[in-house]
């Protein structure tokens, strides 16, 4: 399929109060795009384990921006991915963009059946946000100033979701984006102890990094009640993506958005002038 969306195309954002989505919204309002929010809060809730909302969602939709939650490396995720554009292809979309994991075989399992599903696609693969560090499960660590994961010195382009959401938002709004597939990465590497390294200095506070087996790693998370799908994706992550193969730099963010990525440095510096690293030890409890 080559059919030109038509201008202003109305456009679903799943995930859209996540990291990315929120900020794909955001930009699409401001734009004054016709956007629907797929959340299971929404007007006209999205559930993707209840296919029985995805028809209500995708009513007089044109695009759709994927976000499958929690990740696309989840078992039963590719089964989802693929029921869920045969009904968008049966309601008529002409426009998919998926934001994939980099490094993730499931994910780009995910990516195929996206690419042979007959609508018009475009693939956002990237890698580990920055963000993970202030509005994921590493922020309050920080805040707390020790951070113990399974992740020793391999490097990692951690990448801006500012950036992810500007590239997602070009493709659903501009010509040239269809059959791309964009790697979006950060231009600079850095192990996590490197990463955290940054944001103490960017904060001035101490934050110590300590490296802790994955075995001794779950039995905490599972001191703490966390669920066991998270605790196994973590798992996954941290002894499989995190093993070096995703040790490299992609300059597709540029070429884009005609304009460089965020480097992890200036990530650090912003978010540490916004305070959030900073909470009164009060609100960690």
């Amino acid at each position: 399929m080559n059919t030109q969306l038509p201008p202003k195309s109305h456009t679903l954002v799943t995930g859209g109060t996540g990291k990315t989505g929120s900020r794909i919204v955001n930009r699409l309002t401001q734009m004054d795009w016709p956007v629907r929010i797929g959340s299971r809060s929404a007007s006209i809730p999205f559930d993707w384990y209840n296919p029985d909302t995805w028809a209500p969602a995708l009513k007089d939709i044109q695009a759709v921006y994927i976000c499958f939650q929690p990740d696309l490396a989840v078992p039963g995720a590719t089964s989802i991915i693929r029921a869920f554009t045969q009904q968008a292809a049966q309601q008529g979309i002409q426009h998919v963009v998926l934001l994939s994991g980099r490094g993730e075989q499931e994910a780009q399992d995910c990516e195929q059946i996206v690419m042979q599903c007959g609508i018009n696609w475009t693939i956002v693969r990237a890698s580990w946000f920055s963000q993970n560090f202030s509005e994921g499960y590493l922020l309050e660590p920080i805040q707390a100033g020790h951070v113990a994961l399974p992740a020793g010195d391999v490097g990692e382009p951690f990448v801006d979701t500012d950036d992810i959401a500007d590239v997602a938002v070009a493709a659903l709004t501009q010509p040239g984006h269809y059959g791309q597939l964009y790697e979006v990465t950060g231009p600079e590497m850095y192990s996590f102890a490197e990463a955290i390294a940054m944001i103490a200095k960017a904060t001035g506070k101490s934050i110590r990094y300590e490296y802790m087996p994955i075995a001794d790693y779950t039995a905490v998370m599972e001191q703490y009640e966390v669920p066991a799908d998270v605790i196994a994706l973590l798992g996954y992550l941290f002894t499989e993506v995190l093993d070096g193969r995703n040790a490299s730099v992609s300059g597709d963010i540029e070429r884009v958005l005609g304009r460089p990525a965020k480097d992890f440095a200036t990530y650090a510096k912003e978010t540490a002038a916004a305070g959030i690293w900073n909470a009164p030890a009060e609100e960690l409890k």
